[in-house]
């Protein structure tokens, strides 16, 4: 499990399915809803002739992440959250929702059971799509590129927010920053927020008043995360006003949102321009871009390599023979691994020789834990965040592509 990365659906849809293999081991990926929510409205867009959107979302789902994978929280539920005072970590972590608090014998856990999200690129990958998912795929598309444009430009020009002057992308970030960084007209700011952040009205007036107590500080001290987010949108329509990224495009809008989970990774790949120009002027100085042609060739490079290996040695699985990538030639996975996992070169300890007892035993106990039931009320006498053990449910294909990601005789066949 790699460096934590944010990937968007160019870069994936880019791979081969034995490239996918290979991203899908060496990073712990950060799924964000927006993946979920491009990849279902293609079953309502045009697609290359011979091909229908059956097939092109069932390609996309061949590639999906499944052993090193975690869904990320809804950048709504989060900015509505850190304003109502419960803070969001934003240094590289992925913030995860619905956790079930268990015991089993002396051991606290945590489960995560799997995401809706990934049962369902699991079923794209049978090729079968549920009525309601055709419904939702043309709706779902069309609010994530509406705002009320008409209020938004009002609200902007009561805290005089204007991008007339700029004519660079770090301009237009350096206005978006302004407004979250000031403290004058606070009601006008805060009214700017909500509109952007799309925050249910019925929850204004908690979120106004618990404001007012703390003394109107500045969005960004106030609720960094939703400041954050804020920061993007007026970047955008700032940009777009300048003529800094085109307009006729409706996907920028789509696409843009994509920055709201930079926060939560080490690593944003994508093969989109708009991500190339836009992403670094957001990223902490110890998060990386990559450009997804680049990790493409990386990961061609990483499956010839390992395809040149003895048929018995392929057979163990890829987490048996390559727990990480290669020490030995010019590797851009190894290079990505040195900057955002510095230490990994010193460990010369390797994969251990399978022992059968002792995986019997792990998958009996992840099973022991998954069947826990949830603790309640009093019985939870623990914090969460402390637990003695994180399980993330995933269904893994013991095959995919040419490769065994598990040993091809193991009994495990799920998990983690």
């Amino acid at each position: 499990m790699g460096p934590i990365t944010l990937f968007d659906k160019s870069f994936l849809q880019s791979l081969s399915v034995d490239e996918s293999v290979w991203f899908d081991h060496f990073f712990l990926s950060n799924v964000c809803p927006l993946f979920y929510v491009e990849t279902l409205a293609d079953l309502e867009k045009a697609v290359r002739k011979g091909r229908t959107p059956e097939q092109e979302v069932g390609t996309i789902a061949d590639k999906f992440p499944e052993m090193n994978s975690s869904p990320n929280a809804h950048h709504a539920s989060l900015c509505l959250g850190d304003l109502m005072g419960h803070s969001v970590p934003m240094t590289g972590q992925i913030p995860l929702m619905c956790g079930r608090p268990v015991r089993v014998g002396g051991r606290t856990g945590v489960v995560y059971q799997e995401s809706p999200e990934a049962a369902a690129f699991r079923r794209w990958q049978r090729r079968e799509f549920l009525e309601i998912e055709r419904v939702y795929a043309k709706a779902w598309r069309k609010a994530l590129a509406t705002l009320d444009l008409a209020e938004i430009a009002r609200a902007s020009k009561a805290i005089g927010i204007s991008g007339d002057s700029c004519t660079t992308l770090q301009q237009a970030k350096a206005v978006a920053d302004g407004v979250v960084n000031a403290r004058d007209n606070p009601r006008e700011r805060i009214e700017l927020a909500l509109l952007f952040l799309n925050v249910p009205q019925e929850c204004h007036g908690e979120i106004v008043e618990r404001w007012r107590t703390a003394g109107y500080p500045s969005l960004a001290t106030y609720a960094p995360y939703a400041a954050y987010v804020l920061t993007i949108e007026i970047f955008f329509q700032v940009a777009l006003a300048a003529h800094l990224i085109a307009s006729e495009r409706p996907s920028n809008r789509v696409d843009i949102a994509y920055l709201f989970y930079l926060p939560f990774c080490m690593m944003f790949v994508s093969s989109d321009r708009l991500h190339q120009r836009s992403a670094p002027l957001f990223l902490r100085s110890n998060q990386q871009f990559v450009w997804g042609g680049d990790l493409k060739e990386g990961l061609k490079k990483l499956d010839e390599h390992y395809a040149k290996l003895p048929e018995a040695t392929r057979a163990q699985g890829v987490i048996s023979f390559a727990s990480h990538p290669p020490k030995e030639g010019k590797f851009l996975v190894a290079t990505l691994w040195d900057r955002h996992l510095p230490t990994w070169r010193q460990s010369e300890k390797e994969v251990a020789p399978r022992d059968p007892a002792t995986e019997r035993e792990l998958v009996e106990e992840f099973s022991e834990l998954t069947r826990a039931p949830s603790l309640q009320g009093e019985e939870l006498d623990f914090e969460p965040g402390n637990a003695d053990t994180l399980a993330i449910e995933h269904l893994v294909r013991k095959k995919r592509g040419s490769w065994w990601q598990l040993p091809r005789d193991s009994e495990m066949t799920e998990g983690k």
